[in-house]
C-alpha cells in the first residue's frame, strides 16, 4: 500500500542521499515536512516530495539551458579525466 506520509529515511532511500541531507532539506524548507507527535518525528507527504523532485527537475533543465556544454567543453572535461 502507498502510505501518505514517509518518514526521513525512505525519503533518503528514495533519493539516494544520506539522512542529514534529506533532514537539511527538511529544515531549509526546500522539502516541506510536518513534525508529529510527541517526540516532533519529521513526516513529508508522497506529493510533496513528488513536487520537490518535479522542481529539481525544472531547476536542471534551467541550469542546463543558461550553461550549455560545448564541444569544446566537453573535451577540455575528458582531458581533466584523463590526464
Amino acid at each position: 500500500m502507498n502510505e501518505r506520509f514517509l518518514q526521513l529515511s525512505d525519503v533518503a532511500e528514495i533519493l539516494n542521499i544520506s539522512s542529514s541531507q534529506t533532514y537539511a532539506l527538511v529544515r531549509s524548507g526546500e522539502l516541506p515536512a510536518i513534525k508529529i507527535g510527541g517526540r516532533g518525528q519529521w513526516r513529508v507527504e508522497r506529493t510533496e516530495l513528488e513536487a520537490y523532485i518535479q522542481r529539481a527537475y525544472e531547476q536542471t533543465r534551467a541550469f542546463v539551458v543558461a550553461n550549455p556544454l560545448g564541444r569544446g567543453d566537453a573535451l577540455l572535461d575528458e582531458n581533466r579525466l584523463s590526464g
